[in-house]
């Protein structure tokens, strides 16, 4: 498919005074997080929550820093999560996607609204009570 980026504003909801940051994303589909470079989380002043540890594409293993809340904000849509900071660049991972209800155009490696759901977020909440009597 190659690689795909797509424009983001991140920004911090419990400092609402800090003016939002506009980033390019790598789009990450084999990660779950979004992960922000230091400078980023500096910038928006998050608040580390955590320390986790993570996988790397090369399967060694790193400690960092689980930061948040971050506004995600990509075509129109929002999310709101935490970030591992950690690498140089910005990275959209599947997590922040499914949220925000946004899906990759392999065609044009492109990332789009869910065309199912053009006009509004759509998600999943199943679950189930049980029988009742």
């Amino acid at each position: 498919m190659g690689v795909i980026h797509t424009q983001l504003t991140l920004a911090n909801p419990a400092k609402s005074e800090l003016s939002a940051f506009e980033t390019e994303a790598l789009v990450n589909t084999g990660g779950l997080h979004l992960c922000l470079p230091e400078h980023i989380a500096i910038q928006l002043e998050l608040m580390e929550l955590e320390k986790r540890e993570v996988t790397l594409e090369d399967g060694r293993k790193k400690l960092c820093s689980y930061s948040g809340p971050v506004r995600v904000e990509c075509l129109g849509r929002n999310c709101f999560t935490g970030a591992l900071v950690l690498g140089d660049s910005v990275l959209l991972g599947v997590i922040p996607m499914e949220d925000m209800d946004i899906v990759i155009n392999p065609a044009n490696r492109k990332v789009a609204v869910n065309p199912n759901s053009p006009n509004i977020p759509s998600s999943l909440a199943k679950f189930s009570f049980g029988k009742f009597s």
